[in-house]
């Protein structure tokens, strides 16, 4: 099974070329719910891949918390966190049960069509992972 995960979370970089291509997209990251980077964009450094990966699972919980407070709900489902600063955009999705998609884009970028670029890869990373991986033919 470590194997069949490592194949898996090795290629999970091709999930964020369509988000890449977006306009004012900068860099993106997939996460897993605890802060370990599983796939990254190639501008964006291994080190500051893992701080976004951190921060993103710090982000998610706080995010969660903060919707509690206001509430009192005990069950709060993410679907979406936005930072804005003067630099961009920092948006952050679940990406399924224990991970999440987070790219930066540039002020003035369509926030819109980068949400749902994010879902409809999201989708696509779901349908990868639930599928088993390849064994190399001839082994």
């Amino acid at each position: 099974m470590t194997a069949q995960l490592r194949r898996h979370t090795e290629d999970l970089s091709w999930v964020l070329t369509p988000l890449l291509d977006l306009p004012g997209v900068q860099n993106a990251v997939i996460a897993t719910g605890d802060g370990l980077v599983t796939g990254h964009s190639a501008d964006l450094g291994r080190d500051n891949a893992d701080r976004v990966a951190a921060m993103t699972a710090s982000l998610h919980a706080a995010a969660r918390a903060f919707t509690v407070a206001f509430t009192e709900a005990e069950q709060v489902r993410l679907t979406q966190t936005v930072v804005e600063s003067d630099l961009g955009y920092a948006v952050v999705t679940p990406a399924g049960a224990n991970s999440s998609l987070a790219v930066f884009a540039i002020p003035g970028a369509d926030l819109g069509t980068i949400a749902y670029q994010m879902q409809v890869q999201v989708a696509a990373l779901a349908r990868a992972l639930a599928s088993p991986a390849r064994e190399a033919s001839g082994t």
